[in-house]
């Protein structure tokens, strides 16, 4: 098991380090950040004063080797805009993101996987049918046209719930939760629903795949010769081994919904990260973008990494191997 650790743990260390340069790279042409912090009055020896400050005149590699050493001991540096410490700003918007994922994910999950047992048991009746031309559709249609057609539906024309922000929130510690009051469960309904209709859609589908092909194999037409009841049969036998590819699809779901949130939170002004990014790039705040990326791509090292330990401890075929 700690062999196993040390390689996915130095797997994960090479992929940062490659997405660090990546995204340090690709955003040195996004502009001049300067001019965007600056006004017209700005004498040119006032910008060039600020570009030195900043560290711009310096080599590529030496801004490089600066910024992973100042990421590597959780010292993200500070926004070229606000001059604040960019941990700080990351912190502040962490909860919303994390609610809104984590409430898109369990609705994804709630739905998609009973949905899917019953698509895969009754693939030919008409309830089954109608949920996979309703998943085609809720994959084919863009999320921000999703999120539109909600905010009209259900924020303009019926007007039941918020169509931008939080809502009423509470603070736990460092924490700013809108799970604790009503008015922050109504702003919440529509993004989540907006952005885990495609985890939804996904799931659904990988379930009912998975299922049709674990009721199809030799133990399951054996367990069935033996008389088994159908119903343990299904939840206790299919379902177990059915999961077993819809954990790795979870975690990279949740990665997903965590980093492809920004459309989302844009289209409700969720006050959350992918927001922030939104408006570093607006402003060309080179350092919060690489932050940014840098963040989204640790958040799916981790949960990789902790999928890679729920296979080895959950598949025994998996230690096998290991151990050979």
């Amino acid at each position: 098991m700690i062999g196993f650790l040390l390689q996915r743990a130095f797997q994960a260390a090479i992929v940062m380090v490659v997405v660090a340069f990546l995204a340090f790279f690709l955003f040195r042409f996004a502009g001049d950040p300067v001019a965007q912090m600056v006004g017209a009055e700005t004498s040119l020896v006032d910008q060039a004063r600020i570009r030195q400050e900043l560290g711009l005149n310096d080599p590529f590699p030496m801004q490089f080797m600066r910024f992973v050493g100042d990421i590597a001991t959780g010292n993200f540096g500070f926004s070229f805009r606000t001059r604040q410490p960019i941990g700080e700003m990351l912190i502040s918007r962490l909860p919303a993101t994390i609610e809104l994922g984590t409430v898109a994910l369990l609705v994804s999950l709630l739905v998609g996987i009973p949905a899917g047992i019953y698509a895969a048991v009754r693939p030919d009746s008409a309830g089954s049918q109608a949920l996979l031309i309703t998943t085609l559709i809720g994959v084919s249609i863009p999320t921000f046209v999703i999120g539109i057609v909600l905010i009209f539906l259900f924020g303009v024309y019926l007007g039941w719930l918020p169509t931008f922000g939080r809502g009423e929130t509470v603070e736990i510690g460092w924490w700013r939760s809108n799970l604790f009051t009503l008015d922050g469960w109504r702003s919440l309904v529509l993004p989540a629903i907006t952005l885990g209709l495609y985890q939804l859609t996904l799931t659904m589908r990988l379930v009912r795949s998975e299922m049709m092909e674990v009721m199809r194999t030799d133990f399951i037409r054996f367990a069935t010769a033996r008389g088994i009841p159908y119903r343990s049969l299904l939840f206790r036998h299919a379902l177990g081994n059915t999961m077993i590819p819809v954990v790795t699809i979870v975690g990279l779901q949740f990665g997903g919904v965590i980093a492809f949130s920004i459309v989302t939170e844009s289209v409700f002004q969720w006050p959350g990260m992918g927001l922030l990014f939104l408006e570093s790039i607006r402003y060309v705040d080179i350092p919060v973008m690489a932050v940014y990326l840098v963040v989204v791509a640790l958040v799916f090292v981790l949960i990789n990494l902790a999928v890679d330990v729920l296979y080895f401890a959950i598949d025994p075929r998996i230690r096998v191997r290991a151990a050979l």
